[in-house]
């Protein structure tokens, strides 16, 4: 006979409660696998820190391009007018 469904969830869930907290466990006590979870955020932070680079570098390239759409614009009106 096969387990209800909701109690193979149940267990499941308990299985990986369990685990959880052992993972947890592990981690404080600096335990294998922590200092994975160390080199995994600094290379996070490594690509965080290029990424907010050249985020700023592409606000600054779409910051000119507005600059350069605008007097393009400008001379497009001028041109309307002295034509019209």
């Amino acid at each position: 006979m096969t387990p209800e469904p909701e109690s193979r969830y149940s267990v499941a869930a308990q299985r990986l409660e369990r685990a959880i907290l052992d993972l947890e466990a592990r981690l404080a006590r600096g335990g294998p696998g922590a200092d994975l979870f160390d080199a995994d955020r600094a290379d996070l932070a490594a690509k965080l820190d290029a990424a907010k680079a050249r985020e700023k570098a592409l606000e600054g390239l779409a910051g000119e391009a507005s600059e350069a759409l605008g007097r393009a614009a400008a001379e497009v009106r001028a041109a309307l007018k002295a034509g019209g």
